[in-house]
């Protein structure tokens, strides 16, 4: 992306799906970083529709033997119970479809990423859908699209060999075509305290998403 999207301008925003999985409403570390980055982009980029996928308070549904029976069978010859087991994930397929940008909030829960995310990448993950098989193995069908994952963690190092969580969703989102991936860490914040980790979180936005300097007035 340059200081101002070309797609943006073009199309009349940069569209951005933001995707909250802490537990916490109120007092959320990802949540903050995931605000921060978010405004940083409406800085850049101008023009930024952004619509909000909150696993919190509307969590997904679990794969189940309906769903796995309903996704394996053609939809030319699904039924109507079979349709309404894939209504859920065809409307979150659709949105993830319709982003530019994914902003991912992830607090880091015992290592990893909580449940109610991977119920969402397990509803997004779809064969033919969001990827395909070939010969030559799996290929991801939403390329163009760029990643920035918000993460929070109260001991965990961000990319350290103790994080199963960003290297997971780094590489779910490139089975998925989405390799551009970018990770922003409000981490280690039981040593570092709230501010030191978002001042941290600050200095990564701001090497990520430059803001342009204004142009110099002429006469």
């Amino acid at each position: 992306m340059k200081a101002r999207n070309d797609r943006s301008s073009r199309f009349g925003g940069l569209k951005v799906l933001r995707v909250d999985s802490s537990a916490r409403s109120e007092g959320s570390m990802s949540r903050r970083v995931a605000d921060e980055l978010i405004e940083q982009l409406r800085e850049r980029d101008g023009v930024v529709e952004v619509s909000v996928r909150d696993l919190a308070v509307e969590a997904p549904s679990f794969v189940d033997a309906s769903w796995v029976n309903a996704n394996f069978t053609p939809s030319e010859e699904r039924n109507e119970e079979q349709r309404a087991a894939l209504a859920e994930s065809d409307a979150l397929v659709s949105e993830l479809k319709a982003a530019d940008v994914l902003v991912i909030g992830v607090p880091i829960y015992n290592f990893g990423i909580p449940a109610a995310l991977k119920a969402w990448v397990d509803m997004v993950a779809r064969a033919r859908l969001t990827f395909r098989y070939t010969e030559n193995g799996p290929l991801g069908l939403l390329n163009g699209k760029r990643a920035y994952l918000a993460i929070a963690s109260g001991g965990t190092a961000a990319g350290s060999e103790i994080d199963f969580a960003t290297g997971y969703l780094r590489h779910v989102l490139g089975f998925l075509g989405i390799d551009d991936v970018h990770i922003v860490a409000a981490d280690r914040l039981m040593a570092r305290g709230e501010e030191g980790a978002m001042r941290h979180a600050h200095a990564q936005i701001d090497r990520l998403l430059p803001v342009p300097e204004p142009l110099a007035a002429t006469a």
